[in-house]
């Protein structure tokens, strides 16, 4: 009776270790190269780019505008490789988007973590808007890339 205990114990083991290697195994398999890197950043505002981040030079042509009491049509973030070609996004990134002075504007996203939002207008001023590539859950998750601030200028009524 011992003798059986212990090979059904030993089976069970043994079925439970390759269960687990064979999950293991399939976590490792993954080529890395499916995790692009991006290399820039685009801001596209009814089809057409209207700022452009090369993170090469760490520089951006273009600029964000409003009105005060506006907000733009929706600006989809797109992040690009050394050829300006979109990266594929997975699940698990998210866009994070910090404004330096919310009093001046804010960037307002649809739905948290999504790769757009529109710019408000709050005050006339000037303020900078950093974009950052996020992993893992949105509001926990660390930073993949990041660009330096673009002006986001806010014009008063005339």
């Amino acid at each position: 009776m011992n003798t059986r205990t212990v090979g059904n114990g030993l089976i069970g083991l043994m079925t439970l270790t390759a269960l687990v290697l064979a999950g293991c195994s399939d976590d490792t398999m993954e080529p890395e190269e499916e995790h692009a890197e991006p290399e820039g950043v685009e801001l596209v505002m009814g089809g057409q780019v209207i700022a452009s981040y090369d993170g090469e030079t760490q520089r951006w042509t273009g600029e964000m505008e409003v009105d005060v009491g506006e907000e733009t049509p929706h600006i989809s973030v797109r992040f690009v490789d050394h050829d300006g070609d979109p990266i594929p996004l997975d699940d698990e990134l998210y866009l994070e988007v910090n404004v330096e002075d919310e009093s001046i504007a804010e960037f307002e996203q649809d739905t948290p973590g999504e790769f757009g939002g529109h710019l408000h207008g709050v005050t006339e001023g000037e303020t900078d808007v950093t974009f950052m590539l996020m992993h893992g859950e949105v509001g926990s998750g660390h930073a993949d890339f990041v660009t330096r601030p673009v002006h986001a200028h806010v014009h008063g009524h005339s």
